[in-house]
């Protein structure tokens, strides 16, 4: 395959998935996807195959299990119609009977104690995921943040090659210090951490790396957490912020992913301890 070749497909991938999570809420079809990537949905469709394993329609759906079993958990004002329509599903009934089919629970199941014994699994997997001190977030609205980015599957210790990658394309870019962003994606108490989408990212000001793959984390509002620790702690501060603070609040969580800001970045640092401030974006309960 030719290097043009392989990064179009890349970025083609790389933008459908941003599509799909960006607009997560909305009736999603083949046409419109294909459309914004300027290619057929023959062509779309088999792209994604190919680059990703998965069918296309599949990975819809299991972007929007994944974040309707987050909110069921965490969105305790929520109604279940309401989680499963702020997801996507336009029908009750096939939300039902998709999340049972993933999770082996009914939302309504998942949503009284079900997730606890799905994620007891998960959980026993980890060293430990108890935290020391409970911490409080500064909120407030945060501005939009424009980046150039790579995605990662896991939230593990390999994310430090994609990061060695993006912090060598951002030399060749000539982008002088750039702020380091870490997307995460899923819940580690429900989403096993070999399984979880991490993002690294990093801030970008103008338009002129329009061919590469770049996203936009919207103007809203956020739940602040200061945090300092070493590798493996981030998910413990995750399991805290999403299982402990958040349901006790008075907020509830939106479906745009919480992300981190580095002052020090493990990854890519000669040591394995970070400072970050953790985003989670929330609306309040009223």
């Amino acid at each position: 395959m030719k290097k043009d070749t392989k990064m179009i497909r890349s970025k083609i991938i790389n933008d459908t998935i941003y599509f799909i999570n960006k607009n997560i809420e909305l009736n999603i079809t083949l046409e419109e996807l294909a459309h914004n990537n300027s290619i057929s949905k023959y062509h779309l469709h088999r792209i994604f195959k190919e680059e990703t394993g998965l069918n296309l329609f599949e990975m819809i759906t299991s972007i929007r299990l994944q974040k309707a079993a987050n909110l069921l958990i965490v969105n305790k004002y929520s109604t279940i119609s309401e989680i499963a329509n702020a997801c996507g599903f336009n029908s009750h009934s096939s939300f039902i009977k998709a999340f049972k089919k993933k999770f082996n629970f009914t939302p309504k199941e998942w949503k009284k104690d079900g997730y606890k014994k799905f994620s007891s699994k998960i959980i026993k997997s980890y060293e430990s995921l108890e935290i020391k001190e409970k911490i409080e977030p500064t909120i407030k609205v945060c501005e939009k943040i424009k980046c150039l980015y790579i995605r990662h599957k896991g939230y593990n210790e390999d994310i430090k090659y994609t990061w060695q990658r993006l912090i060598s394309l951002a030399h060749e870019l000539k982008i002088e210090n750039p702020i380091q962003i870490g997307i995460q994606h899923d819940n580690p108490t429900i989403t096993h951490k070999n399984e979880a989408s991490y993002i690294a990212c990093i801030k970008i000001d103008d338009q002129k790396f329009k061919n590469l793959p770049i996203l936009e984390l919207p103007s809203t509002t956020c739940a602040i957490f200061t945090l300092k620790g070493k590798y493996g702690d981030v998910l413990k501060y995750m399991s805290y912020i999403y299982n402990d603070w958040l349901p006790n609040s008075g907020y509830e969580a939106k479906t745009i992913p919480s992300y981190s800001i580095y002052k020090k970045n493990h990854f890519i640092n000669n040591n394995e301890y970070f400072e970050l401030d953790f985003y989670l974006p929330i609306s309040v309960i009223y």
